[in-house]
């Protein structure tokens, strides 16, 4: 369960901060490494170096003094007091701590300890490597072979073990055991040690900032591009699911247009039926009347005959006429707002012998002809339907344009309706619902005791865009 919970908190972190963890612990634990590994190559180094030094210094001064190794197993006397004065003064008194020669067995021919002289000692593995002549330097602060510390009583110690060769054979006859007090060589040491600390550790530093600046850099841009792809991945549903609702109202406005087309039809044929048709089935039958027909009729009853005839006639041109002007579109195309506006109200006023207040606003935009159309049809149907149902009382229309919108509301004072009670395959506001719809505009109606708003609006910026 923890490991889970460790395991979804590192994934929450950003790609930087896992960086950041993972790569500090990385090159902490890289510099460590290569810290220890430098540090001790160093000292290796520095200290078989020294060792060389020493050696060869100590060897060019007790070489001469050591008699043919081979012939002679133990040093005499004087060989001995040369040992002592060279080893016990000078340069060499102050340097060394301990000295030691060893013989191949084992045996110590010669040492400062004089207690040690004479005394064989199994060889350590240091004395073996260096009887095979191999320069052998260890770097410690422990005692020495007698107990015995530095001068100083706790001085670093730079232990050496030299082989000392035959000058004409090139053998090791003996190996020279001594301990330099290596106090210089420690503080060089020490300062060579924490400059290497300070180089790995500057590298691996300059290396992972870089790295991580380069990394922040980079996490940054991704995740500026990720919110710019959000947002972009986001307009685009957004935009899908406004092309899937446009897509469907105009499904659904194809599917009624062929409804809406033959409701129209239908009630052409009953507006023709129900006036025209019934006015000249009048005016036949006065045609048929015995005042007519008959010779012997009164000329006033002929004269009025015929004056029914000609009334019914004359009534019906107009009716005709009438549906006929409510069917032809005038010329809108070419015509603008205000003009459309005024030519659908005068027409009404001339149609019905009613009238409408009419007020309009600047409209800074240019309508297509298919929006021209729609608000021409919207007011001519919608002050229509005021006459009808409304008696034609307090008729206006208002023309509005604000931030892309053109909004057009045609009102009444008449007693109103119910629209929650309106026949859904009605034709007036079901048809002018699908016009503006169509378009991708909003149509509202609301009704009172006190009147009644149809209103209407479009995006102009929208519809021109499609």
């Amino acid at each position: 369960m923890q490991l889970r919970w460790v395991r979804e908190f590192w994934n929450a972190r950003s790609l930087a901060v896992q960086f950041l963890v993972a790569g500090g612990f990385v090159s902490v634990a890289a510099m460590v490494i290569i810290g220890l590994l430098v540090t001790s190559l160093i000292q290796d180094s520095v200290t078989r170096n020294s060792a060389a030094t020493t050696a060869r210094y100590v060897d060019s001064v007790i070489a001469p003094l050591l008699p043919d190794m081979q012939r002679n197993k133990v040093l005499d006397v004087p060989v001995k007091r040369a040992l002592d004065e060279t080893l016990g003064q000078g340069a060499l008194g102050n340097r060394l701590a301990s000295f030691n020669l060893w013989s191949r067995d084992g045996t110590i021919l010669y040492s400062k300890d004089k207690t040690l002289i004479g005394k064989r000692f199994e060889l350590s593995d240091d004395l073996q490597a260096a009887f095979t002549g191999r320069l052998v330097a260890d770097f410690h602060r422990p005692a020495g072979l007698t107990g015995e510390t530095g001068p100083d009583g706790g001085s670093p110690l730079l232990e050496i073990y030299n082989p000392v060769l035959q000058p004409w054979s090139g053998d090791v006859v003996a190996v020279s055991e001594f301990q330099e007090i290596a106090t210089d060589f420690e503080r060089d040491l020490r300062r060579a040690r924490a400059w290497s600390w300070f180089a790995v550790a500057s590298v691996i530093s300059g290396f992972f900032l870089t790295l991580s600046a380069i990394v922040f850099r980079g996490s940054r841009l991704i995740d500026r591009q990720s919110k710019a792809l959000r947002e972009r991945v986001s307009e685009l549903l957004d935009l899908l699911a406004q092309n899937k609702a446009l897509r469907l109202r105009v499904q659904r406005a194809s599917q009624r247009t062929a409804a809406l087309n033959e409701r129209y039809l239908r009630r052409i044929g009953a507006d023709l039926h129900d006036g025209p048709s019934q006015l000249l089935a009048l005016a036949a039958l006065k045609l048929d009347s015995v005042a007519l027909t008959d010779a012997s009729a009164a000329s006033e009853a002929r004269e009025r005959e015929a004056l029914a005839i000609k009334s019914a006639l004359e009534e019906a041109l107009r009716e005709i006429r009438s549906i006929c002007h409510g069917l032809v579109l005038p010329h809108v195309e070419a015509a603008e707002l205000p003009e459309i506006l005024r030519l659908a109200v005068r027409t009404h006023e001339q149609r019905t012998g009613t009238t409408a207040a009419l007020s309009m606003s600047q409209t800074p935009y240019s309508l297509s002809p298919s929006e021209k159309i729609c608000i021409y049809r919207f007011v001519q149907e919608a002050l229509n339907n005021s006459y009808r149902h409304g008696g034609g009382v307090g008729q206006a229309v208002r023309q509005t344009a604000d931030a892309g919108r053109i909004a057009v509301e045609v009102s009444d004072s008449g007693p109103g309706f119910d629209p929650a009670k309106v026949r859904s395959g009605g034709l007036g506001l079901a048809g002018l619902r699908e016009r503006v719809e169509s378009l991708g505009g909003r149509f509202e109606v609301t009704s009172s005791g006190k009147g009644t708003k149809v209103r209407m609006s479009l995006d102009i910026e929208e519809v021109e865009s499609l």
